[in-house]
Order: structure tokens, then C-alpha cells, then sequence
């Protein structure tokens, strides 16, 4: 009996033992996919960019909006379309001109990233006028903030890119 109590206190230590290698390696791994996904593993929040709107005019005309990450902020914006609307009516709510997913953009410094938006894709003369956009980071709705557009439009039916690091991808075509 003597040995039997004895070689319990053995067997805890060693369980002790066994438990604290198991958390070292899961830390490690932890550690390790960290440092794969690089230094912006978190994604942007409206209030972490400043945002620029301008006209353009290829493909009948369309807003570029251009996203830079304020002083000292690295995240990175997914690769789906802003969520943005020119007015609180449903359809005046942008849709996506892409039915896929984008690359991430990860912003930091001067790097930026674009999306465009398209205010009119029906071929009519029908729409409403607007003068502001509501736009705000996909998911982060709760802090949308207003701009004011560059010039008037007329809206029906409005789609937006998605994010991307080139705004010569960020044209949204209408087909």
C-alpha cells in the first residue's frame, strides 16, 4: 500500500509536467500563425480610415472613393464592397458590381484602397437627386459617416466595387 500512495505524487508531477509542454506548444503555434499572417491582423473599422471621393468619368461616370489608414493605424480592409447608400430608402442602398471576393487590402502609411461607386445603372431618366453619401466599412454600419458628393446625382439602382489596391480595378462596369 505504502507504494501505491507514494507513486501518486509521481504521477501528478508528471501530468503537471506533460499539461505545461502541451501549453508551451499551443502557445508557440499560436504564436507562430500570428507572425504568418503579418503585422495587420486586424481588419479596418470605419473610424481607423479617412476617406476621398472624386468624379470620374470612364464608363459612363462613377465615384471613386479612396480609403487611407489614419496616422499610426495598420488594418486591412476584406475584399467586398463598402456598405453605402445616398439616402436612409432601401433603394438607394448600393449593391455589389462584383460577385466575387477581392484580394485584402492592407492599409498603413500612404498605401490606399479604392472601390467605385456607380449611382445609376439604369439606362432611363429616372432616379432621385442626391448631394451626400452614407458610407461606412462592410460590417461597421454603427459609424458611418457622411461626404459630400463632388456634384449632385441622380441615383437609381446604385452598385459599388469592392475594395482594391489598384483603382483602375475599382471601375465599376455596368453590364
Amino acid at each position: 500500500m505504502r507504494s501505491h500512495f507514494a507513486a501518486r505524487p509521481a504521477r501528478l508531477a508528471l501530468a503537471a509536467v506533460a499539461a505545461l509542454a502541451l501549453t508551451a506548444t499551443a502557445t508557440a503555434a499560436s504564436a507562430s500563425a500570428a507572425d504568418s499572417r503579418g503585422s495587420a491582423a486586424r481588419a479596418c473599422g470605419t473610424k481607423d480610415l479617412t476617406f476621398k471621393l472624386t468624379t470620374e468619368t470612364q464608363a459612363g461616370g462613377y465615384f471613386l472613393v479612396t480609403a487611407k489608414a489614419k496616422s499610426g493605424v495598420t488594418c486591412y480592409l476584406k475584399g467586398v464592397f463598402p456598405s453605402a447608400s445616398f439616402g436612409s430608402a432601401a433603394d438607394t442602398e448600393v449593391a455589389p458590381a462584383e460577385h466575387a471576393v477581392s484580394e485584402n487590402v492592407v492599409l498603413s502609411g500612404s498605401t490606399r484602397a479604392y472601390a467605385g461607386i456607380n449611382p445609376k445603372t439604369t439606362n432611363n431618366d429616372y432616379g432621385k437627386e442626391f448631394d451626400r453619401l452614407h458610407l461606412s466599412v462592410a460590417g461597421d454600419e454603427a459609424n458611418s459617416i457622411s461626404l459630400d458628393l463632388p456634384e449632385t446625382a441622380l441615383v437609381d439602382r446604385p452598385v459599388a466595387t469592392n475594395w482594391h489596391a489598384d483603382p483602375a480595378d475599382a471601375v465599376p462596369f455596368s453590364g
